[in-house]
Protein backbone atom coordinates (compact mmCIF):
# COMPACT_ATOMS: atom_id res chain seq x y z
CA UNK A 1 0.00 0.00 0.00
CA UNK A 2 1.27 3.46 -0.91
CA UNK A 3 0.11 7.03 -0.53
CA UNK A 4 1.14 10.14 -2.43
CA UNK A 5 1.48 13.52 -0.77
CA UNK A 6 2.04 15.70 -3.80
CA UNK A 7 5.39 14.41 -5.19
CA UNK A 8 6.38 12.20 -2.25
CA UNK A 9 5.57 8.49 -2.03
CA UNK A 10 4.76 6.95 1.36
CA UNK A 11 5.20 3.18 1.32
CA UNK A 12 3.24 1.28 4.02
CA UNK A 13 4.02 -2.26 2.85
CA UNK A 14 5.98 -3.05 6.03
CA UNK A 15 4.05 -0.86 8.49
CA UNK A 16 2.43 -2.86 11.31
CA UNK A 17 0.00 -0.17 12.40
CA UNK A 18 1.78 1.08 15.52
CA UNK A 19 4.09 4.05 15.99
CA UNK A 20 6.62 2.67 18.45
CA UNK A 21 8.71 5.83 18.85
CA UNK A 22 7.18 9.28 19.40
CA UNK A 23 7.53 12.64 21.13
CA UNK A 24 3.82 12.47 21.94
CA UNK A 25 0.91 14.69 20.94
CA UNK A 26 3.21 17.60 20.08
CA UNK A 27 3.78 15.75 16.80
CA UNK A 28 0.15 16.51 15.88
CA UNK A 29 0.99 20.19 16.26
CA UNK A 30 4.09 19.77 14.11
CA UNK A 31 2.02 18.03 11.43
CA UNK A 32 -0.48 20.89 11.42
CA UNK A 33 2.36 23.41 11.13
CA UNK A 34 3.94 21.77 8.08
CA UNK A 35 0.54 21.28 6.43
CA UNK A 36 -0.60 24.89 6.83
CA UNK A 37 2.49 27.14 7.00
CA UNK A 38 5.06 28.16 4.41
CA UNK A 39 8.80 27.71 5.10
CA UNK A 40 9.16 31.42 5.87
CA UNK A 41 6.23 31.27 8.29
CA UNK A 42 7.78 28.26 10.01
CA UNK A 43 11.10 30.08 10.44
CA UNK A 44 9.27 33.04 11.95
CA UNK A 45 7.44 30.67 14.29
CA UNK A 46 10.74 29.19 15.43
CA UNK A 47 12.15 32.60 16.34
CA UNK A 48 9.09 33.43 18.45
CA UNK A 49 8.66 30.19 20.42
CA UNK A 50 10.68 28.13 22.89
CA UNK A 51 9.14 24.71 22.34
CA UNK A 52 12.06 22.28 22.06
CA UNK A 53 10.37 19.47 20.04
CA UNK A 54 9.15 22.00 17.46
CA UNK A 55 12.58 23.65 17.29
CA UNK A 56 14.39 20.30 17.09
CA UNK A 57 12.24 18.85 14.33
CA UNK A 58 11.78 21.99 12.21
CA UNK A 59 14.89 24.15 12.63
CA UNK A 60 16.89 24.60 9.40
CA UNK A 61 20.04 24.64 11.55
CA UNK A 62 19.73 20.85 11.69
CA UNK A 63 20.90 20.70 8.08
CA UNK A 64 24.27 22.28 8.92
CA UNK A 65 25.44 18.80 9.86
CA UNK A 66 25.93 17.97 6.16
CA UNK A 67 25.22 21.17 4.25
CA UNK A 68 28.95 21.45 3.56
CA UNK A 69 29.37 17.86 2.33
CA UNK A 70 30.12 17.33 -1.37
CA UNK A 71 27.36 14.94 -2.47
CA UNK A 72 26.73 14.31 -6.17
CA UNK A 73 23.31 14.67 -7.81
CA UNK A 74 23.74 11.29 -9.50
CA UNK A 75 24.05 9.52 -6.13
CA UNK A 76 21.48 7.91 -3.83
CA UNK A 77 20.99 7.64 -0.09
CA UNK A 78 19.07 5.42 2.33
CA UNK A 79 18.16 7.57 5.33
CA UNK A 80 17.47 5.24 8.25
CA UNK A 81 15.41 7.00 10.89
CA UNK A 82 14.29 9.85 8.64
CA UNK A 83 11.87 11.09 11.32
CA UNK A 84 10.12 14.39 10.64
CA UNK A 85 12.45 15.16 7.75
CA UNK A 86 14.90 17.59 9.34
CA UNK A 87 17.76 16.36 7.10
CA UNK A 88 15.66 14.74 4.36
CA UNK A 89 15.14 17.98 2.44
CA UNK A 90 18.89 18.59 2.28
CA UNK A 91 19.39 15.09 0.89
CA UNK A 92 16.69 15.71 -1.71
CA UNK A 93 18.48 18.88 -2.83
CA UNK A 94 21.92 17.28 -3.04
CA UNK A 95 21.28 13.71 -4.26
CA UNK A 96 19.33 12.10 -7.08
CA UNK A 97 17.35 9.55 -5.07
CA UNK A 98 16.40 9.55 -1.39
CA UNK A 99 14.74 6.64 0.41
CA UNK A 100 13.77 7.28 4.02
CA UNK A 101 12.85 4.66 6.61
CA UNK A 102 11.06 5.46 9.84
CA UNK A 103 9.13 3.54 12.49
CA UNK A 104 6.44 6.21 12.73
CA UNK A 105 3.65 6.85 10.23
CA UNK A 106 2.93 10.23 11.81
CA UNK A 107 6.54 11.37 11.58
CA UNK A 108 6.76 10.10 8.01
CA UNK A 109 3.63 12.06 7.13
CA UNK A 110 5.23 15.20 8.59
CA UNK A 111 8.32 14.48 6.50
CA UNK A 112 6.24 14.06 3.35
CA UNK A 113 4.34 17.33 3.82
CA UNK A 114 7.43 19.42 4.54
CA UNK A 115 9.29 17.96 1.54
CA UNK A 116 6.30 17.50 -0.79
CA UNK A 117 7.99 19.43 -3.60
CA UNK A 118 10.63 16.73 -4.12
CA UNK A 119 9.86 13.97 -6.62
CA UNK A 120 13.03 12.04 -5.72
CA UNK A 121 11.81 11.07 -2.23
CA UNK A 122 10.23 7.80 -1.10
CA UNK A 123 9.51 7.13 2.58
CA UNK A 124 9.13 3.56 3.80
CA UNK A 125 7.23 3.26 7.09
CA UNK A 126 8.10 0.38 9.41
CA UNK A 127 10.86 -1.24 11.43
CA UNK A 128 14.21 -1.20 9.66
CA UNK A 129 14.72 -4.87 10.58
CA UNK A 130 11.49 -5.87 8.80
CA UNK A 131 11.78 -3.81 5.63
CA UNK A 132 13.02 -5.63 2.53
CA UNK A 133 15.01 -3.52 0.05
CA UNK A 134 16.93 -5.04 -2.84
CA UNK A 135 18.35 -1.69 -3.94
CA UNK A 136 21.92 -0.64 -3.09
CA UNK A 137 22.85 2.95 -2.26
CA UNK A 138 25.83 5.26 -2.49
CA UNK A 139 25.17 6.39 1.09
CA UNK A 140 23.36 5.10 4.14
CA UNK A 141 22.78 7.51 7.04
CA UNK A 142 22.25 6.90 10.75
CA UNK A 143 21.84 10.43 12.10
CA UNK A 144 20.68 10.28 15.71
CA UNK A 145 19.72 6.64 15.18
CA UNK A 146 22.55 4.30 16.19
CA UNK A 147 21.97 4.99 19.89
CA UNK A 148 18.42 3.60 19.50
CA UNK A 149 19.44 0.37 17.74
CA UNK A 150 17.72 -1.71 20.42
CA UNK A 151 14.40 -0.39 19.07
CA UNK A 152 15.27 -1.58 15.56
CA UNK A 153 17.39 -4.71 15.94
CA UNK A 154 16.45 -7.75 18.00
CA UNK A 155 19.80 -9.37 18.76
CA UNK A 156 22.45 -9.76 21.45
CA UNK A 157 24.60 -7.07 19.79
CA UNK A 158 22.09 -4.62 18.29
CA UNK A 159 24.56 -1.77 17.76
CA UNK A 160 27.11 -3.84 15.83
CA UNK A 161 24.32 -5.61 13.96
CA UNK A 162 22.74 -2.29 13.03
CA UNK A 163 26.03 -1.18 11.49
CA UNK A 164 26.45 -4.49 9.66
CA UNK A 165 22.91 -4.37 8.32
CA UNK A 166 23.37 -0.79 7.15
CA UNK A 167 26.56 -1.84 5.35
CA UNK A 168 24.65 -4.44 3.33
CA UNK A 169 22.66 -1.66 1.65
CA UNK A 170 25.77 0.08 0.33
CA UNK A 171 27.12 -0.18 -3.18
CA UNK A 172 30.81 -1.11 -3.50
CA UNK A 173 32.71 1.95 -2.32
CA UNK A 174 29.59 3.38 -0.68
CA UNK A 175 29.72 5.35 2.56
CA UNK A 176 27.94 5.19 5.90
CA UNK A 177 27.17 8.47 7.69
CA UNK A 178 26.73 8.32 11.47
CA UNK A 179 25.96 11.19 13.85
CA UNK A 180 25.74 10.48 17.57
CA UNK A 181 26.48 12.04 20.96
CA UNK A 182 29.77 11.34 22.75
CA UNK A 183 29.10 9.65 26.09
CA UNK A 184 32.13 11.56 27.41
CA UNK A 185 31.15 14.93 25.92
CA UNK A 186 32.40 17.89 27.94
CA UNK A 187 28.87 19.08 28.64
CA UNK A 188 28.13 15.87 30.53
CA UNK A 189 31.18 16.27 32.79
CA UNK A 190 30.32 19.90 33.51
CA UNK A 191 26.75 19.23 34.60
CA UNK A 192 24.42 18.78 31.62
CA UNK A 193 22.05 15.87 32.03
CA UNK A 194 22.34 12.96 29.58
CA UNK A 195 20.26 13.84 26.50
CA UNK A 196 18.33 10.56 26.34
CA UNK A 197 17.80 9.68 30.00
CA UNK A 198 17.70 13.12 31.61
CA UNK A 199 20.07 12.03 34.39
CA UNK A 200 23.41 13.56 35.31
CA UNK A 201 26.51 11.51 34.47
CA UNK A 202 24.41 8.61 33.15
CA UNK A 203 26.57 7.78 30.13
CA UNK A 204 29.81 8.51 31.98
CA UNK A 205 28.80 5.95 34.62
CA UNK A 206 27.90 3.28 32.05
CA UNK A 207 24.12 3.73 31.76
CA UNK A 208 23.26 1.89 34.95
CA UNK A 209 19.62 0.74 34.94
CA UNK A 210 19.13 2.00 31.37
CA UNK A 211 17.91 -0.55 28.81
CA UNK A 212 17.03 1.21 25.58
CA UNK A 213 19.82 3.63 24.65
CA UNK A 214 23.60 3.84 24.47
CA UNK A 215 26.13 6.38 23.24
CA UNK A 216 29.86 5.74 22.90
CA UNK A 217 33.33 7.19 23.22
CA UNK A 218 35.31 8.03 20.11
CA UNK A 219 37.48 4.93 20.45
CA UNK A 220 34.56 2.59 21.08
CA UNK A 221 32.60 3.99 18.15
CA UNK A 222 35.55 3.55 15.81
CA UNK A 223 36.17 -0.02 17.00
CA UNK A 224 32.48 -0.87 16.44
CA UNK A 225 32.65 0.52 12.90
CA UNK A 226 35.81 -1.48 12.23
CA UNK A 227 34.18 -4.65 13.56
CA UNK A 228 31.20 -4.05 11.28
CA UNK A 229 33.52 -3.92 8.24
CA UNK A 230 34.20 -0.19 7.85
CA UNK A 231 37.98 0.12 7.56
CA UNK A 232 38.18 3.86 6.84
CA UNK A 233 36.41 6.14 9.33
CA UNK A 234 36.69 9.91 8.98
CA UNK A 235 35.64 11.71 12.16
CA UNK A 236 34.13 15.19 12.28
CA UNK A 237 33.03 17.18 15.30
CA UNK A 238 29.82 19.25 15.19
CA UNK A 239 29.76 22.13 17.68
CA UNK A 240 27.97 22.55 20.01
CA UNK A 241 26.58 19.14 18.93
CA UNK A 242 25.05 17.34 15.97
CA UNK A 243 21.50 18.40 16.87
CA UNK A 244 21.88 22.12 16.13
CA UNK A 245 25.41 22.42 14.74
CA UNK A 246 26.86 25.86 14.16
CA UNK A 247 30.33 24.61 13.17
CA UNK A 248 31.77 21.28 12.05
CA UNK A 249 35.45 20.60 12.76
CA UNK A 250 37.59 17.90 11.14
CA UNK A 251 40.79 16.10 12.05
CA UNK A 252 42.56 18.49 9.66
CA UNK A 253 41.11 21.55 11.39
CA UNK A 254 40.43 21.21 15.10
CA UNK A 255 39.39 24.03 17.45
CA UNK A 256 42.21 25.88 19.13
CA UNK A 257 42.45 27.40 22.57
CA UNK A 258 40.02 30.31 22.72
CA UNK A 259 37.56 28.83 20.22
CA UNK A 260 34.85 28.27 22.84
CA UNK A 261 32.94 31.28 24.18
CA UNK A 262 29.71 29.76 25.57
CA UNK A 263 28.73 26.72 27.61
CA UNK A 264 27.02 23.85 25.79
CA UNK A 265 23.23 24.18 25.47
CA UNK A 266 21.03 21.70 27.30
CA UNK A 267 17.90 22.51 25.25
CA UNK A 268 14.82 21.17 27.04
CA UNK A 269 16.67 19.98 30.16
CA UNK A 270 17.77 22.13 33.08
CA UNK A 271 21.42 21.77 33.93
CA UNK A 272 24.01 22.54 36.57
CA UNK A 273 27.45 24.00 35.89
CA UNK A 274 29.96 22.31 38.17
CA UNK A 275 33.05 23.96 36.69
CA UNK A 276 34.05 26.49 34.07
CA UNK A 277 33.22 24.48 30.94
CA UNK A 278 34.68 27.10 28.59
CA UNK A 279 38.03 27.08 30.42
CA UNK A 280 38.03 23.26 30.42
CA UNK A 281 37.33 23.11 26.69
CA UNK A 282 40.11 25.59 25.98
CA UNK A 283 42.44 23.49 28.13
CA UNK A 284 41.71 20.21 26.31
CA UNK A 285 42.10 21.99 22.97
CA UNK A 286 45.51 23.28 24.05
CA UNK A 287 46.52 19.76 25.08
CA UNK A 288 45.26 18.11 21.88
CA UNK A 289 42.40 16.21 23.55
CA UNK A 290 39.37 17.88 21.95
CA UNK A 291 38.38 14.75 20.00
CA UNK A 292 37.86 12.82 23.24
CA UNK A 293 35.60 15.46 24.80
CA UNK A 294 33.60 16.77 21.82
CA UNK A 295 29.88 16.65 22.56
CA UNK A 296 29.05 14.80 19.31
CA UNK A 297 30.61 12.86 16.49
CA UNK A 298 29.90 12.81 12.78
CA UNK A 299 31.59 9.87 11.04
CA UNK A 300 31.80 9.08 7.33
CA UNK A 301 32.84 5.45 6.91
CA UNK A 302 33.60 3.06 4.06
Amino acid sequence: MTEKIENVTLNYKFYKGEDIYSDGDIENDILEIVKTKSPSEIEELLTEGNNWPILYHLSPIRQNILRWYDFDKTESILEIGSGCGAITGLFCEKLGRVVGIDLSKRRSTINAYRNKQYSNLEIMVGNFEDIVIEEKFDYVSLIGVLEYSIYYINSENPFIDMLKKARKFLKPGGRLIVAIENKYGMKYWSGAREDHTGKEFDGIQGYRDVEKVRTFSRGKLESMLMEAGFKTNDFYYPVPDYKLPLEVYSEKYLPKEGAFKEISPSYDLSRMLYFDEIAAYNSVCEDGLFQQFANSFLVVSK
